[in-house]
Parts: C-alpha cells; structure tokens; sequence
C-alpha cells in the first residue's frame, strides 16, 4: 500500500468554498487575500462558473490578468469572468481596493509569479499585496478607470469566444476603456475593422498584421486608420492584390494617389521597430519613399517575395534608418539581375548588430556570393544565416564558410546544397551531395565547433520536397520510397 500525502489546510478549505454554491461577495470581501489568487484559479480550472462570477465582482487586486489562465477556449468560463466585471463595475463600495486592469491576452502575466509563493503557506507576504501587484501593473494602468487589455485576432470566422467578448465590449465603449495591443487581421472588409476600432482605439496598438489581400484602393481607404497608430512598433502588411482594372492613364493615376496615401501614413509612426512586407506589388521603386519617411531607426526590415530595382537596392546603402538592424530577411525577393554592392556596404554598416540574415530563394549566383563574402565576415553578432535556394558553387562555399569561421555566435546556418550535387536534368545525386556536405562540415571543424549547420537541395521535380543533410542524410519523399 502506497502512502499518499494528505491534502493541505488551505486545499481542504478552497474544496470546501467551491462546494458551496451559495458563496456571495460579502463572503469573499471577509476572505483572506493570501488564498484569493488560488482558490480563483480553482474556481477556473475546475469550472465553477458562479464561484468564477463571485469572485472577478470581489476582485481585491488593481490587476486580473485573467487572460493567462483561459488558454484552453472555454465560453461559459469566459462568459462568467465578464458577467463578474458587470457586477464589479455596478458596485458603488469595493472594500479593498479598486480593480485598475482586466488583461485577457492569454499570455505569462508575472502576477501568477509572485503569488505562487503565497499559495504554498508563506502568508508573511499578504501585508506586501497591494505593492506587489502595482509593480507589475503595466505603464497604461497609471489612471483610476477600468482598462480591459486584449490582443485580437480578426477571422473570416471569429469564434465564439472573441464575438461573446467584442458584442460585450461594444454595448460597453462608453464606459471602460478597451486596449488592444497586438491586433492581427485576416481577410476583413474595411467597415468591419473601423468599426473595432470604434471600441479599441488605433493609438493602443503596438503590434498589427493586415493580411487581407485588398486592392490598394481599399487600402487607401484604410489609410487613415493605419496612420492614427502612433504607438506602433512591429507592422507586417500582406498581402496587396493588383486586381484592378485598368482604364487608361486615369485609373494609373488613381492607383499612384492610392498608394502615396498608403505610405505617407509611415511618417505618423513615432517608435516603428520592425517592418515586413510580404508579397507586396507596389513597393517596386518606392522603397526609398518608405525608408524615408520612418521616423525611427528599425531593427528588424523584413521585404519578402517582392520585386526590388536597382534604385531600391541602392537606397538601403545610404538610409541611416537601416544602420542599427539587427535582423534582415529579404527571402524570395529577385535578385538575380542586381548588383548587390549596396546591400554588400549596408552589411558592413550593420556588422556590429546583425544578429539574423534569412536570403532563402533569392535565385542569387556565385557572382553575388563573392560581393557579399567580405562583409559578412565582420557581422560579429550574427547568429542565424539562411542561404537556402540560391545556386552556389562548392568552391564558393567553401569560401563563404572560411570567411566566417571566426562568428562565434553563430548558432543556424543554412546552405543550399552546392551546384555539383546535381545531373544535367537537374536532379540530385544523392551520394554526391552526402559526400560534400560531410567534406565540407569537416573542414568547417578544424576551424571551429558548428552548432546547427544543414545543407538542403532544391525541391525535389517529383514530390516537392528537399533532401536535408545535417550530419545525417534526410532524403526528400520519393527518395524515402525507394529505400
């Protein structure tokens, strides 16, 4: 017979208050607060909605950072959690204090933190409650009134959840403040995203994806919206359709207007630190008109499977907004017909920051390899290189990873299998390309210790898929068939 340990006091009592169904706010405001965090957790957990209820109405702390204990979608949970924050908010006495913030994103919240602690018996801690708790208050939390913090994800089909919450909080706009700080948004038609963003107000957002596929007449129309996101840090747009059609010059006309709406919206952004674009048509030759206008310097720029010009390229060399990235991804973008000299010069510019690079697909040759090498070698901080999908030569690889063997932080390469691995009709010799990756990783090691290195093929003609070698050979699909 196993001896098993016996429940504690406290686990014993919160059974005991979960049982009683009868449980109201007068009982909770008397409750010692050393037990409220965990006997709500509970009441969560074990989906006792009217305990749930009753205690977010008695809430003693100036934060509910709910959010992070609602991950698994639960409706009626939820639905009870807002139900206690119409009573709250009904109350005109809160004894112990007045709730300042409801965060819902379901994110680690380090309130959990400090009170996991107090859960295990050390009730020394509850004279500390109010001053601990206000530490970890977000910097929006400064006023008296109730703010509801939330990051939404807008879908085609929203789910039930994020519906029940944004009719809640549309009938409660005029109330308590609603902040949204990381806004994503899939395939929306315009009014529906101005009509959010009635409720959560464009100048909260730090965070927001447009992946919408509109028109750019469209996207003008959003413009101003887009433009009234001040606080903005991280902005990826993907992507714009070039369904329009064309009347002549005027609808030309138009579409330049749109677009320089769209951009001139850039200069609003007073802290914008990382940029994507994705498959984005009309940013050919208007790159310099973006850069130009960033107010801040940007550590991440990310332009993929977009068209460039040489005029693009050339800007990137002379942009002091780009001087302190720390992560460029310019994967699928064309750069077969470009002198990469400009990018050679903004890695140089970049060598004491750079910590990631990603070039997969980039349909580059060993000429632009070779304007590249130089400056890569003194990217000290780089940590994360991606070479994938390009046509290299062994010779030229093997130059390539002599010239940055001294990057010690360097933590995940990724090379494209080199030229000599395959036949005239282009397919791989798998023998080959085992043969001069491990060559290659070997004469890597007498310089230095590699800690991720892979070599990758290009899709396979038959099944689409790529033959790997990292230390061991990973055939593609139909290679697997054959063994």
């Amino acid at each position: 017979m196993s001896a098993q340990t016996p429940p504690t006091l406290l686990k014993l009592a919160m059974q005991a208050l979960l049982r009683d169904e009868t449980l109201n706010m007068s009982a909770l405001d008397k409750l010692p607060m050393v037990f409220f965090t965990a006997l709500f957790k509970e009441a969560l957990t074990g989906r006792h909605t009217t305990t749930v209820k009753a205690m977010a109405a008695a809430w003693p702390f100036p934060c509910l950072p709910v959010g992070a204990l609602l991950k698994t979608p639960d409706l009626e949970t939820f639905q009870a959690v807002l139900a206690g924050v119409d009573t709250w908010l009904q109350r005109k006495f809160h004894p112990r204090g007045k709730l300042q913030v409801l965060d819902l994103r379901k994110k680690y919240h380090e309130f959990w933190s400090i009170w996991a602690g107090v859960e295990d018996g050390d009730c020394s801690v509850e004279n500390q409650d109010e001053q601990q708790v206000e530490k970890v208050l977000p910097k929006y939390a400064l006023r008296r009134h109730l703010k509801v913090v939330a990051d939404l994800c807008l879908r085609p089909h929203v789910d039930e959840e994020q519906t029940c919450f944004l009719q809640w909080a549309q009938q409660r706009k005029g109330s308590i403040q609603f902040w949204c700080m990381k806004m994503t948004i899939w395939i929306q038609p315009v009014h529906v995203i101005k009509e959010v963003l009635k409720v959560f107000h464009p100048e909260h957002i730090q965070e927001f994806e447009l992946n919408t596929e509109w028109n750019i007449f469209l996207l003008a129309r959003f413009a101003p919206c887009l433009g009234q996101m001040r606080n903005l840090h991280k902005l990826l747009l993907a992507p714009v359709s070039k369904n329009i059609f064309k009347i002549g010059n005027r609808t030309t006309d138009m579409e330049d207007k749109c677009i320089n709406k769209f951009i001139s919206q850039f200069s609003r952004f007073n802290c914008l630190q990382h940029l994507s674009f994705r498959r984005v048509y009309f940013l050919r030759n208007r790159i310099k008109r973006v850069l130009r206008c960033l107010m801040t310097p940007l550590e991440t720029l990310s332009i993929t499977h977009c068209n460039i010009s040489h005029s693009d390229l050339n800007y990137f060399s002379e942009c002091l907004k780009l001087f302190q990235l720390k992560h460029l991804d310019m994967k699928g973008m064309g750069l077969k017909a470009l002198d990469l000299m400009p990018l050679q010069v903004l890695l140089e510019n970049v060598a004491d920051t750079l910590q990631s690079l990603d070039m997969k697909c980039c349909r580059m040759k060993d000429s632009h390899l070779i304007v590249l090498i130089p400056a890569l070698s003194k990217c000290s901080q780089l940590a994360k290189v991606s070479f994938y999908c390009n046509d290299f030569s062994m010779p030229i690889l093997r130059n390539l990873l002599q010239h940055t063997a001294n990057l010690s932080k360097m933590n995940v390469e990724q090379y494209p299998a080199p030229l000599e691995c395959y036949d005239d009709f282009g397919y791989v010799s798998t023998e080959r390309f085992t043969q001069l990756c491990a060559e290659q990783i070997d004469r890597l090691r007498a310089i230095r210790q590699p800690k991720r290195i892979f070599f990758a093929t290009h899709m396979c003609l038959r099944c689409g898929k790529c033959c790997v070698y990292n230390r061991r050979f990973r055939p593609c699909l139909c290679q697997r068939r054959l063994q």
